[in-house]
């Protein structure tokens, strides 16, 4: 049941897209612990500690460039940006 100017199913289709983009974002995050750990850090030639090679498999950052990029914000999912021009008026 659709609202609006939406055709019927829309409202399914759109939670399905979220979803979908959703599962290809953590797909490809998961693709990356497949890589082999690396010895030196990846931004800053440091060495990366055995234990956090052991504890994070595929990991390419030192933790202190890893907290870096962990405190940037990312632009990400939290809204849906197929919505429809009547969802958006709302």
């Amino acid at each position: 049941m659709a609202g609006g100017w939406a055709r019927d199913g829309a409202v399914s289709e759109q939670i399905e897209a979220s979803i979908s983009d959703e599962l290809a974002r953590l797909k490809a995050s998961r693709r990356v612990s497949d890589l082999p750990s690396a010895a030196f850090c990846a931004e800053c030639d440091e060495p990366i500690p055995e234990r956090r090679r052991e504890a994070l498999p595929g990991v390419q950052l030192c933790v202190e460039c890893q907290s870096g990029r962990d405190s940037t914000k990312q632009a990400r999912g939290g809204f849906n940006r197929r919505g429809s021009k009547d969802s958006q008026l709302k």
